[in-house]
């Protein structure tokens, strides 16, 4: 999938997989195909077309209808361009479809009564998904786990004096005062989560998981959880979310509150498809989540353009769940990548999109060509920062694009702890624990953080719990020095700063224990 976290360097900003996020300007990298038949005609009533072609790739597709548009006739002109009607959200007016045919969208996007765009949402045929996390898990050992477990303090989780990120927001100073109610869910849309794990079973909420894959939810039990040769990216989300203080393990941002996974990343390729986020967003409406953590960007672009036909009607189609889901009063966190690109400036190589076929390198504008669900409206854009509160060096940013930022880990910036890793501790499935850094790892650390305002405030808003986020962030300065990608301390150049922000930390880097009092 897209990143996780942060796309790239954290894993490409996802989990350890093999693949890129790359936009490219169009899907030019489809198999070749047979000319499809004539376009269908957009006029009800008509002498029946000709029967599409089926010879094509099967693709997915999600298309947006106009204002007006009703969701029975989007379904029929569907099936006439030769598709299959997967789900749809009449409360969004998106329809999920499959089809073979070679035309599909051009023969939909004909019919400007009923669609506003249509796209594909893969470059590669359907197979029977990534994050934003920046290399992989440091799994912790029986001696490191009984080293920490031996300085534990009263009150302390038997592995929380490794936990350097959770004193770094003051989560354990406000853990005495409030440590979250059980009235507020966060929803982990992400690579499913082990809900198994003894830190994560006293919280989790099976009523609000759901394995979203395909585009459509399953409830069945257990659907949430990883594959069994899946990525462990979920669960180590949970975690620093919402691990419970219990004895046992590792401590959350918010212990006291409730998790729930919903799994929207393929099977082998942990790839993030559209038709899965939007279900996610969807899902997490209507089942009553306060706030989403989403440390991934969409595949199989790293970043979205409008000016290509099936970019816009992603970016649409997910601009439009995310509205809706902050409608029904969610607050949506997203991690900014893993690939140290300044999201506001006016030009980025994209040399990883598409992720599912062969990457064409473009240079992009990012103004008009989206990272998401980070750069869509209303979303919390996260970076992330090591234990010296620096930016961690793979870390993206950009002025007026992250909001806050958070301990996403650095392994150049080493803690006093017994282990003396930067990176982030947090649970994995099967029980165990490992670090890992990214902007996947900061991400959690804000939805925490966001879950304990909401349990203050109850009656908050979505855009009342980002303000309150933002006014309570600790604001940092930009640094003169931070750590690059080898070690190395160099002049921190690319840092701005402008109406009591920088491009580094947004509105600073948030507060747990201003949240509880």
């Amino acid at each position: 999938m897209a990143q996780l976290g942060s796309r790239s360097p954290e894993w490409r900003g996802r989990l350890a997989v093999p693949v890129g996020l790359a936009l490219t300007a169009s899907l030019a990298f489809l198999p070749s195909v047979a000319a499809s038949a004539a376009p269908l005609g957009n006029t009800a009533g008509t002498a029946a077309a000709a029967k599409p072609d089926t010879t094509g790739p099967k693709l997915s597709y999600v298309a947006n209808l106009t204002t007006y548009a009703s969701v029975k006739a989007a379904k029929k002109a569907v099936e006439r361009a030769g598709g299959t009607v997967v789900t749809s959200y009449e409360q969004i007016g998106v329809v999920v479809a499959h089809s073979q045919n070679p035309d599909f969208a051009k023969q939909l996007r004909a019919q400007r009564s009923l669609f506003v765009s249509v796209g594909a949402t893969r470059t590669a045929p359907l197979q029977t998904v990534a994050t934003t996390e920046e290399g992989t898990t440091q799994k912790l050992s029986a001696a490191d786990a009984a080293k920490a477990a031996a300085t534990a303090t009263d009150g302390q989780e038997p592995l929380e004096p490794n936990q350097w990120d959770l004193r770094a927001i003051k989560a354990d100073q406000a853990h005495k005062i409030n440590d979250g109610s059980r009235n507020v869910t966060v929803g982990v849309i992400d690579t499913g989560v082990d809900d198994t794990h003894p830190d994560l079973a006293p919280n989790f909420s099976k009523g609000q998981s759901a394995n979203c894959v395909g585009g459509v939810a399953d409830t069945t039990d257990g659907a949430w959880r990883p594959y069994p040769d899946g990525s462990d990216h979920g669960t180590h989300v949970a975690g620093t979310i919402a691990a419970a203080r219990n004895g046992i393990g590792v401590a959350g941002v918010a212990p006291g509150v409730k998790v729930a996974a919903i799994k929207v990343s393929e099977p082998g390729t942990s790839l993030f498809f559209t038709e899965a986020v939007v279900c996610g967003f969807m899902f997490a409406a209507e089942k009553g989540i306060e706030v989403t953590n989403n440390s991934y960007y969409v595949d199989p672009w790293l970043y979205n353009c409008k000016a290509d036909d099936d970019q816009k009607a992603l970016v649409e189609a997910l601009g439009r769940a995310t509205k809706y889901a902050e409608r029904k009063g969610v607050l949506s966190v997203a991690s900014a990548g893993n690939s140290n690109h300044d999201l506001a400036s006016n030009a980025i190589v994209d040399d990883t999109s598409p992720d599912d076929g062969t990457p064409v390198p473009r240079t992009i504008d990012p103004h008009v060509c989206l990272d998401i669900p980070t750069q869509l409206p209303g979303v919390v854009t996260v970076s992330a920062t090591g234990d010296q509160g620096i930016r961690s060096y793979y870390s993206s940013f950009g002025l007026g694009v992250v909001d806050v930022a958070a301990p996403g880990g650095d392994k150049w910036q080493v803690p006093a702890t017994p282990d003396a890793n930067g990176r982030v501790l947090s649970t994995l499935p099967g029980g165990g624990y490992g670090y890992k850094q990214g902007t996947s790892m900061a991400g959690p650390h804000v939805a925490g953080v966001a879950a304990l305002l909401k349990s203050a405030h109850p009656k908050a808003t979505p855009s009342q719990l980002q303000a309150m986020l933002k006014a309570q962030a600790t604001k940092t300065a930009c640094p003169e020095k931070l750590y690059d990608d080898t070690g190395a301390l160099v002049d921190a150049t690319t840092c701005n700063s402008k109406w009591g922000q920088t491009g580094y930390y947004g509105y600073g880097v948030v507060d747990a224990l201003k949240a509880v009092k």
